[in-house]
Protein backbone atom coordinates (compact mmCIF):
# COMPACT_ATOMS: atom_id res chain seq x y z
CA UNK A 1 0.00 0.00 0.00
CA UNK A 2 1.65 3.49 -1.03
CA UNK A 3 0.05 7.02 -0.17
CA UNK A 4 0.27 9.24 -3.57
CA UNK A 5 -1.26 12.29 -5.18
CA UNK A 6 -4.21 11.48 -6.89
CA UNK A 7 -4.58 11.47 -10.68
CA UNK A 8 -6.77 12.13 -13.19
CA UNK A 9 -7.11 8.31 -14.07
CA UNK A 10 -7.78 7.94 -10.11
CA UNK A 11 -11.04 10.52 -10.53
CA UNK A 12 -13.81 8.40 -11.04
CA UNK A 13 -13.10 5.52 -8.18
CA UNK A 14 -12.63 8.78 -5.93
CA UNK A 15 -16.08 9.54 -6.88
CA UNK A 16 -17.13 6.26 -6.29
CA UNK A 17 -15.60 6.56 -2.64
CA UNK A 18 -17.40 9.88 -2.07
CA UNK A 19 -20.61 8.32 -2.72
CA UNK A 20 -20.06 5.55 -0.02
CA UNK A 21 -18.70 8.56 2.17
CA UNK A 22 -22.36 10.38 2.25
CA UNK A 23 -24.05 6.71 2.43
CA UNK A 24 -21.53 6.36 5.50
CA UNK A 25 -23.40 9.63 6.98
CA UNK A 26 -26.05 9.32 6.17
CA UNK A 27 -26.46 5.90 8.11
CA UNK A 28 -25.49 8.00 10.86
CA UNK A 29 -27.78 10.57 10.25
CA UNK A 30 -30.65 11.19 7.75
CA UNK A 31 -30.29 14.45 8.36
CA UNK A 32 -27.03 14.65 6.18
CA UNK A 33 -27.42 14.99 3.00
CA UNK A 34 -28.19 13.04 0.01
CA UNK A 35 -26.14 12.47 -3.06
CA UNK A 36 -27.09 13.79 -6.30
CA UNK A 37 -28.30 11.39 -8.75
CA UNK A 38 -24.89 12.05 -10.61
CA UNK A 39 -23.18 13.07 -7.79
CA UNK A 40 -20.26 10.83 -8.27
CA UNK A 41 -19.21 12.17 -11.56
CA UNK A 42 -19.43 15.73 -10.06
CA UNK A 43 -16.68 14.77 -7.61
CA UNK A 44 -14.56 13.18 -10.48
CA UNK A 45 -15.23 16.51 -12.11
CA UNK A 46 -13.92 18.43 -9.02
CA UNK A 47 -11.12 16.01 -7.91
CA UNK A 48 -9.62 16.29 -12.24
CA UNK A 49 -10.36 19.82 -12.39
CA UNK A 50 -8.49 20.22 -8.71
CA UNK A 51 -5.43 18.56 -9.93
CA UNK A 52 -3.55 22.16 -11.06
CA UNK A 53 -4.66 23.78 -8.59
CA UNK A 54 -2.01 24.96 -6.22
CA UNK A 55 -4.33 25.57 -3.31
CA UNK A 56 -5.97 21.89 -3.70
CA UNK A 57 -4.15 18.77 -3.21
CA UNK A 58 -5.57 15.06 -3.12
CA UNK A 59 -3.85 11.87 -2.15
CA UNK A 60 -4.87 8.34 -2.59
CA UNK A 61 -4.37 4.86 -0.61
CA UNK A 62 -3.07 2.68 -3.49
CA UNK A 63 -3.04 -1.24 -3.11
CA UNK A 64 -1.67 -2.52 -6.27
CA UNK A 65 -3.65 -0.15 -8.63
CA UNK A 66 -6.98 0.13 -6.25
CA UNK A 67 -8.27 2.82 -4.32
CA UNK A 68 -8.88 2.40 -1.58
CA UNK A 69 -8.96 5.67 0.82
CA UNK A 70 -8.42 9.01 -0.23
CA UNK A 71 -8.04 12.53 1.06
CA UNK A 72 -8.75 16.04 -0.44
CA UNK A 73 -7.27 19.15 1.44
CA UNK A 74 -7.86 22.84 0.30
CA UNK A 75 -5.43 26.20 1.36
CA UNK A 76 -8.03 28.70 2.45
CA UNK A 77 -8.38 32.02 4.71
CA UNK A 78 -10.53 30.50 7.00
CA UNK A 79 -12.00 33.97 8.56
CA UNK A 80 -14.11 36.91 7.55
CA UNK A 81 -12.51 39.86 5.72
CA UNK A 82 -12.67 41.55 9.22
CA UNK A 83 -10.34 39.42 11.41
CA UNK A 84 -6.54 39.67 10.09
CA UNK A 85 -5.72 37.12 7.32
CA UNK A 86 -5.27 33.65 8.69
CA UNK A 87 -4.00 31.16 5.62
CA UNK A 88 -5.15 27.40 7.32
CA UNK A 89 -5.50 24.20 5.55
CA UNK A 90 -8.94 22.71 5.35
CA UNK A 91 -9.44 18.93 4.90
CA UNK A 92 -12.79 18.55 2.80
CA UNK A 93 -12.75 14.91 2.99
CA UNK A 94 -11.40 11.81 3.64
CA UNK A 95 -12.82 8.37 3.58
CA UNK A 96 -11.06 4.83 3.40
CA UNK A 97 -12.71 1.22 2.33
CA UNK A 98 -14.37 -0.74 5.34
CA UNK A 99 -12.26 -3.54 5.11
CA UNK A 100 -9.15 -1.20 5.10
CA UNK A 101 -9.78 0.51 8.43
CA UNK A 102 -8.43 -0.06 11.48
CA UNK A 103 -4.96 -0.64 9.79
CA UNK A 104 -3.36 2.95 9.92
CA UNK A 105 -4.44 4.15 6.13
CA UNK A 106 -6.33 7.34 7.67
CA UNK A 107 -3.58 8.67 9.55
CA UNK A 108 -0.90 7.75 6.49
CA UNK A 109 -3.46 10.04 4.42
CA UNK A 110 -3.73 12.83 7.03
CA UNK A 111 0.19 12.51 7.64
CA UNK A 112 0.27 13.32 3.97
CA UNK A 113 -1.84 16.07 3.89
CA UNK A 114 -0.21 17.40 6.80
CA UNK A 115 3.48 17.18 5.39
CA UNK A 116 1.86 18.90 1.81
CA UNK A 117 0.78 21.85 4.02
CA UNK A 118 3.78 22.34 6.11
CA UNK A 119 5.67 22.86 2.92
CA UNK A 120 3.17 25.28 2.51
CA UNK A 121 3.54 26.84 4.99
CA UNK A 122 0.43 26.30 6.67
CA UNK A 123 0.34 25.18 10.18
CA UNK A 124 -3.13 23.95 11.17
CA UNK A 125 -5.94 22.49 9.52
CA UNK A 126 -9.52 22.25 10.38
CA UNK A 127 -12.16 19.95 9.15
CA UNK A 128 -16.07 18.95 9.77
CA UNK A 129 -16.95 15.48 11.37
CA UNK A 130 -20.49 14.63 11.89
CA UNK A 131 -21.59 14.53 15.84
CA UNK A 132 -23.32 11.25 15.42
CA UNK A 133 -19.64 9.27 14.04
CA UNK A 134 -18.66 7.95 16.99
CA UNK A 135 -15.71 6.43 15.29
CA UNK A 136 -14.27 9.44 13.12
CA UNK A 137 -14.25 11.46 16.38
CA UNK A 138 -12.13 8.60 18.01
CA UNK A 139 -10.23 8.89 15.09
CA UNK A 140 -9.54 12.79 15.01
CA UNK A 141 -8.50 12.63 18.58
CA UNK A 142 -6.25 10.02 17.60
CA UNK A 143 -4.30 12.10 15.34
CA UNK A 144 -4.51 15.14 17.69
CA UNK A 145 -7.81 16.94 16.38
CA UNK A 146 -8.89 19.03 19.23
CA UNK A 147 -12.39 20.63 19.42
CA UNK A 148 -12.52 24.74 18.23
CA UNK A 149 -15.87 25.11 17.61
CA UNK A 150 -18.87 23.18 17.93
CA UNK A 151 -20.91 23.13 14.77
CA UNK A 152 -25.02 23.35 15.26
CA UNK A 153 -28.58 23.78 13.60
CA UNK A 154 -32.18 23.93 14.56
CA UNK A 155 -35.28 23.64 12.41
CA UNK A 156 -37.42 26.31 11.57
CA UNK A 157 -40.55 24.51 12.27
CA UNK A 158 -41.80 25.02 15.12
CA UNK A 159 -43.64 22.08 15.80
Amino acid sequence: MIIRAATSQDAAAIGQLWVQLVEYHRQLDDRMPIAAPDGAERYAYRVRDSLDDTHTRVFVADDDGQVMGYVMGVIVDLLPEMFAEERAGFLADIFVLPEYRDKGIGKALVNALKAWFRARDIYHFEWYVASKNRAGIAFWRSVQGEEVMLRMRASTDDD
